[in-house]
């Protein structure tokens, strides 16, 4: 199993995210991710928060002693019930975000998001959601990436961090730019 550390040092950085509003901290936090990129004629697999209309793509935190590689297929089957296919698995880059936390006055939140492109089995299966997922109303949907950007850069969201929503469309438009949709 290789460690985060080593996974970063051989993908490439997209981007980075510096709030630089974290002076004064005295504590840091750090929870990495991550997520799948799964193309299906012209569209993306996202997940879709009914609750606070936003599109994110599937994945989630790597916990301790995980691979991204196994973290992206456990996430992405929990939140959108498909089954990444190992084999189909290619790195595409990672993004590092920096801000203070909004939930610790104190604590600087340092996150490097992984972002793989594979492919999904056909089908799908029950997700299974953390109960914050199921009261957003997590939904697989194929998506245009125009609907995503678009939706993530003019809703209203509520209480969501609106770095995490413009990430995923910075996101779309490399995949964009780099060719892989149109």
């Amino acid at each position: 199993m290789r460690s985060i550390f080593v996974e970063r040092m051989k993908m490439r950085l997209l981007f980075e995210m510096d709030r630089k509003d974290y002076g004064g901290c005295t504590r840091s936090f750090q929870r990495d991710s991550a997520r799948s990129i799964i193309i299906r004629n012209g569209k993306i697999a996202m997940i879709h928060s009914l609750k606070y209309d936003y599109f994110k793509f599937p994945g989630g935190g790597i916990e301790p002693g995980e691979s991204g590689v196994d973290a992206l297929i456990r996430e992405t089957a929990e939140e959108a019930g498909l089954t990444v296919i190992p084999d189909s698995v290619r790195e595409y880059g990672y993004v590092h975000r920096i801000q203070k936390s909004m939930t610790e006055e104190d604590d600087v939140f340092i996150q490097d998001n992984y972002y793989y492109l594979c492919e999904a089995e056909e089908g799908v299966r029950p997700q299974k959601l953390d109960d914050y997922e199921s009261d957003e109303g997590f939904t697989l949907e194929y998506v245009t990436p125009e609907t995503a950007i678009f939706i993530n850069r003019t809703k209203d969201h509520g209480p969501k961090d609106p770095a995490m929503l413009e990430r995923e469309a910075r996101v779309l438009e490399l995949l964009r730019s780099d060719g892989l949709i149109e």
